[in-house]
C-alpha cells in the first residue's frame, strides 16, 4: 500500500481514466469491484449513456460494489454554463460520497476546497512542471503524470522525464500513456510512480459499450498507427490512423489556427469544435457499422492483443507487480 491507494480506498494502484465517450457505468463499476479505480466521466454519463447524472452514479456504485469510483471534473470550459453544470455535477458527486477526483486544466482550487472539507482527494492531470506547480497552488494532493503515449490529449515528454521532472515535489505521481501490458505497469511502478493511469486498454473490454469495430481497430492498432490530430479539438489528439483521419488531415485550417491564437476568440474556437466534435466522437465510437473509423487510443495499442474482461486486466497487472515487488 502506499499514499495512493489508502487516500484512494483501493487495492491495485491502477487508474481506468475518464474516456468521452467511453466511460460507460459497467466500465467504470468493473474496474473498480476488481480492485482498482474506475473514474466517472460526466459528459459520458448524461449525453452519451443517457443517464440523469445522480443515478448514474448511483448504479455506477452499484456495479461497484460498493468499493470506491472517482469523477473527473474539466474545470477549463469555453462556456459559463458547461462551468456551471460541472459546479453542480461535482456537488452532487460529492453527496453520493465520491471522494477521490481527478481535474483536468485550469486551476482546481474550487473543486479542491468542495472535495477537502468531506475529507477527499484531487489529484490533477499536468503534461510539464509548470502545470504541476499551479496545481499544488490549488492544494491537489497528487498528478496524474501525462506523458507523450497517452491517448487523448497527450504531452510532449517520456515517462521518464516526467518522473524526474515531477519527482521532488512531495506528492504522489500517477503515470499516464503507454500502459499497454503488465510490464509497462511494472516498469512505471520501478520508476518511481505510485501508480498508472490507463484509458486505451480499457476501451477494448466487453463492459465497454464501445463500438465492436473500435475494439478491432485498436486489437490490430500498432504503435506507429496513433497519429495527433488537430481538427478535432483544436489541440493534439491522439487517434488511430485510418484512411477517414487521411482524409480529414491532421492539423488544423488557417483560420481556426488564428482563432485558437486569440485570446478571445480562442473561446470561440473551442465551442464550435465542442459542437462539431463531440457528436462526430459519439457516433464514431458507437457505430457498430465502422464507417467513420474516428477512433481515439494512445500508443499503449502496441501490447494490446485481444478484447478481455476488465477485472482480469486488473488482476494481471496486479499479480505483475506483486510478482516483481518480490523478486529480491
Amino acid at each position: 500500500m502506499n499514499e495512493f491507494t489508502r487516500t484512494a480506498g483501493i487495492e491495485v494502484p491502477l487508474i481506468c481514466g475518464a474516456m468521452y465517450p467511453c466511460s460507460n457505468p459497467e466500465l467504470v463499476g468493473a474496474v473498480s469491484n476488481a480492485g482498482a479505480i474506475g473514474i466517472v466521466q460526466p459528459t459520458s454519463l448524461t449525453f452519451v449513456h443517457g443517464h440523469d447524472f445522480r443515478k448514474g452514479l448511483r448504479l455506477t456504485q452499484r456495479l461497484a460494489g460498493g468499493k470506491p469510483i472517482g469523477m473527473n471534473a474539466l474545470i477549463e470550459s469555453s462556456s459559463r454554463a458547461y462551468h456551471n453544470r460541472m459546479v453542480k455535477w461535482v456537488d452532487v458527486a460529492v453527496e453520493e460520497g465520491i471522494r477521490f477526483f481527478i481535474t483536468s486544466l485550469g486551476k482546481p482550487r474550487w473543486v479542491v476546497e468542495r472535495v477537502s472539507r468531506v475529507g477527499g482527494v484531487v489529484y490533477h492531470d499536468v503534461t510539464e512542471r509548470k502545470w504541476a506547480l499551479k496545481g499544488l497552488e490549488s492544494g491537489v494532493h497528487g498528478l496524474i503524470a501525462v506523458n507523450r503515449r497517452a491517448g487523448g490529449h497527450a504531452g510532449p515528454k517520456s515517462a521518464e522525464v516526467l518522473i524526474d521532472e515531477l519527482g521532488d515535489l512531495g506528492v504522489p505521481l500517477i503515470c499516464a500513456g503507454g500502459i499497454g501490458t503488465p510490464e509497462d505497469f511494472v516498469r512505471a511502478l520501478k520508476l518511481g510512480y505510485q501508480g498508472a493511469q490507463m484509458g486505451t486498454h480499457f476501451i477494448a473490454t466487453p463492459e465497454c459499450r464501445a463500438s465492436d469495430a473500435y475494439k478491432a481497430a485498436i486489437v490490430r492498432a500498432e504503435e506507429g498507427d496513433i497519429v495527433l490530430s488537430e481538427r478535432i479539438t483544436g489541440l493534439p489528439l491522439a487517434v488511430i490512423r485510418t484512411p477517414y483521419i487521411d482524409r480529414m488531415g491532421l492539423k488544423a485550417g488557417p483560420m481556426a489556427r488564428w482563432m485558437l491564437r486569440g485570446r478571445r476568440t480562442k473561446r470561440l474556437m473551442r465551442i464550435i469544435y465542442a459542437l462539431k466534435s463531440g457528436w462526430q466522437i459519439k457516433r464514431a465510437s458507437l457505430d457498430e457499422r465502422g464507417k467513420r473509423e474516428y477512433w481515439q487510443a494512445g500508443k499503449s495499442v502496441a501490447g494490446i492483443r485481444s478484447v478481455e474482461p476488465a477485472e482480469d486486466i486488473v488482476r494481471r497487472f496486479a499479480a505483475a507487480a506483486q510478482s516483481a515487488r518480490s523478486i529480491p
